[in-house]
């Protein structure tokens, strides 16, 4: 009994070795096909790029972006390589595959820094990520990272044919993460948790100045700072609100408030809020 007990787990140990062997072999062989495939395809560079581009511009995008893949891993780091990248990118982008795209167009960026075509992918790049800017009551990272590429392409080549564009959308992004910031202040406020909510106007007043949000910011300022007391601050920021929007109705708001408590809208220059104002132009 002993001996016969013995055998089986040996029995079984052996069968197990050998599937593992055999699948082992089967994966291999078919990853050697695929090394083979490529190896074996010794079409020049040029005629696949060549091939891309007919495609391309047959408006077979899908098959296009097949050829110049190919021809990226068949001839990696070479001219042609470098330029199927940036169709990658362009491809990607235009089938609204823009996780991809920005894949490809940051591939790009790091193999090639100092190329001609930088500003073009940073374009695809903050172009992708603005396609995805998601509405204002969710997270904001897509949109911040829309923001950081507009931004790069707008300050170091200013002079591109794309940051014209550039620079509307980012203020569009610009107004998206201000719009974010107010949200979240008003609930701070509505809460009474006042230092929060000072924070975040605070944050569009610096930030985000240009932006349509500011006037409510200022106002928002004045009600936080006005419940905490800090009444200085309070008349600093309906000061500049009402130096920057006389007409508005957030600057009567203001002004109503203060005169509740026997004050009117007054600048302190050592302010931090009128610190940030100095030498700006709102409209």
């Amino acid at each position: 009994m002993a001996t016969g007990t013995g055998k089986r787990p040996r029995r079984k140990t052996i069968l197990l070795h050998s599937l593992l062997l055999a699948t082992a072999l089967v994966l291999t062989a078919c990853a050697s096909k695929d090394d083979d495939d490529l190896a074996l395809d010794d079409t020049p560079a040029e005629v696949l790029f060549n091939e891309g581009l007919a495609l391309r511009n047959a408006g077979r995008l899908s098959d296009a972006g097949k050829k110049f893949t190919e021809l990226d891993k068949l001839y990696p780091y070479s001219e042609f390589a470098k330029k199927s990248l940036m169709n990658l990118a362009f491809i990607n982008f235009s089938l609204g595959r823009y996780p991809e795209a920005i894949t490809a167009a940051e591939r790009f960026n790091t193999l090639y820094p100092g190329s001609a075509d930088m500003p073009y992918a940073l374009y695809l790049i903050g172009q992708s990520y603005y396609r995805q800017i998601p509405d204002i009551s969710r997270d904001q990272r897509i949109t911040e990272r829309a923001a950081s590429a507009l931004n790069e392409l707008v300050t170091r080549y200013p002079d591109s044919e794309y940051t014209a564009d550039a620079k509307s959308k980012l203020l569009v992004a610009y107004d998206q993460l201000a719009g974010k910031e107010m949200q979240v202040g008003r609930y701070y406020l509505e809460k009474r948790n006042y230092i929060a909510s000072i924070n975040r106007f605070k944050s569009v007043v610096i930030n985000y100045q240009t932006t349509r949000h500011v006037e409510e910011a200022l106002a928002r300022l004045t009600e936080s700072y006005y419940a905490l007391g800090v009444v200085t601050e309070a008349q600093t920021a309906a000061a500049i609100l009402g130096h920057n929007y006389p007409d508005s109705q957030w600057y009567k708001d203001s002004y109503s408030l203060l005169q509740k408590g026997g004050y009117e809208p007054s600048e302190n220059r050592s302010s931090w809020i009128s610190k940030a104002f100095q030498g700006v132009k709102l409209f």
